[in-house]
Parts: C-alpha cells; structure tokens; sequence
C-alpha cells in the first residue's frame, strides 16, 4: 500500500486509490504521517484538528477518528496494527508500505546526483517523475495546525527546487523550449524569486531570443521596484549586462563557480509587508 501526501491524502492499492472519508479524517492521517515513527500527543492531534477552539468533546471524537481510520488502514496495509497507542498519543508505522514523499524525495535526491555527474538527460528524467508524484500542491493555509502548515511550507519548497533543478537539466541536455516553458510558470508563480527570472533569460538567450530575455528583465525589474522598491539584486543585473554583450559563456562560468545557483536576495515576510 502506498500513502499519498502531495495533494488530497489517499491510499493506493495496486492500480486503485481511495481517500479516508471526511476532511478530519484526512487531516489526522496526514498528521500522523507527517511524524510517522513518532509519537503524536493527544494535545497536538486535537490541535491539528480543531485548531485554537476545540469542541467540548473533542478527545472522544478523536478517539472514534483513530478507531475507524484504523479499521480503514488494516484493511489494505501489509503492516500490522498501523496505528498504535503510545503514552501521550498515537504513532503511525509504515512498516512495508510506502509514502509518496518518500520517493520524490530519493528521486529528487538521484536526480541533483545525476547532474553532479553531467548525466542531464538522466536528471530530467529523474526529476520529471519525482514531480509526477505531485497531484496539486498543499497550501499551508489549509489547515489549523502547526504541523501540517510546517510541512506544507517545507514540502513547497521541495516541489519548487525539483521544478527548478528539472529546468536546469533541460537546459543543460538541449532541451531549451521545455526549459523554458517551466521557467515561465516560475517567474508567475513566484514574482519575486529573482534567480527564476535570471535562469530564464539564460534559457531564452541561449534559445536565440535574446530581445525575449531583456523583456523578461524589464518585466522583473518592473515588479521588483513596485513590490519591494527596490532595483534587482546584482547577479540579475549582471546577468543583462552579460546578456548584452553577448557574454553567455561567462554568465554559465558565472553559475557553474556558485554551485548552480545565482546569487539573489533572500525575501523575508517583512520585507514583502513592509
């Protein structure tokens, strides 16, 4: 049996999946799961539950929630009793059943290998099915409490670095349109994530379309002076200067001397708000 994270929580047998029932069922197996292997305390699974105001009888309702998620596990899972009670709370075992995040991440981890090696072609692939493992992404303001939101915000972060390292591959083994394509995504997904739009202006410029890549320049300098008033960071205005003087090969010594990545600013809550 395979348990399913990134997106909607389910449970996969074989070729069929099925989710667990009601919204608070999902929301104590992703808990529990989240922490698999260790102990969730009653105070905490209420938390995630029912957030700052539980209801009066909230620790019988979690105890009928456990009892019949359970019964829904044992059916399918070749582990045992997945569920156990353990002083303060419960603990979720995989034993031999998988867990989605589990794979993305080893995929996601032999795919920044296969780069390491110049296997780029390799590292798409292997990057391409780790995010294949993605159904949608889970947004941390979903949920009431502290753990599901902590993961939701640190698998995030997970999925966007995959997407970034897969552009990255694409570009390296020759396959700049699909590079691109991603690249787009990024920069609209993220607007102020000024090392998307650097790596997409190298991607357009080795593509032939440099007219495009100074566009691109022009719209993140736009954003980034109305959102943050602020110029954009150096490496991305280097990054047109190199553009400019047709000087690519030093905007790829430039990359490949800061391990892959640009130099850009780290945004903070404060400083978008403020």
């Amino acid at each position: 049996m395979r348990y399913e994270l990134l997106g909607p929580v389910r449970i996969s047998v074989a070729d069929e999946t099925s989710s667990v029932g009601t919204y608070k069922m999902e929301v104590l197996l992703r808990t529990l799961l989240v922490r698999k292997g260790q102990v969730v305390s009653l105070d905490q699974l209420t938390q995630e539950l029912w957030g700052a105001a539980p209801p009066v009888r909230a620790g019988a309702s979690l105890h009928v929630y456990v009892s019949q998620l359970r019964k829904i596990l044992n059916k399918s899972s070749l582990t045992k009793d997945c569920i156990t009670t353990r002083s303060p709370g419960y603990v979720l075992d995989l034993g031999l059943d998988e867990l989605d995040l589990d794979l993305f991440t080893a995929l996601s981890e032999k795919g920044r290998l296969q780069m390491g090696m110049s296997n780029h072609a390799g590292a798409a692939e292997s990057l391409a099915q780790a995010l294949a493992l993605w159904r949608e992404p889970v947004h941390a303001s979903s949920f009431e409490g502290p753990i599901i939101q902590e993961f939701a915000n640190g698998a995030e972060e997970l999925r966007v670095e995959c997407v970034e390292l897969l552009a990255r591959s694409l570009l390296a083994s020759d396959q700049a349109r699909e590079a691109i394509r991603i690249l787009y995504s990024l920069t609209v997904e993220y607007p102020l994530r000024e090392d998307f739009y650097a790596l997409l202006m190298e991607a357009l410029s080795r593509s032939g379309r440099r007219a495009d890549a100074l566009r691109v320049y022009q719209t993140a300098r736009k954003i980034m002076r109305e959102e943050l008033g602020l110029e954009p960071c150096r490496f991305l205005q280097e990054t047109q200067e190199f553009i400019l003087n047709d000087r690519l090969d030093e905007l790829h010594f430039t990359r490949a001397v800061n391990g892959g990545k640009p130099h850009h600013r780290h945004l903070t809550v404060d400083t978008v708000t403020s």
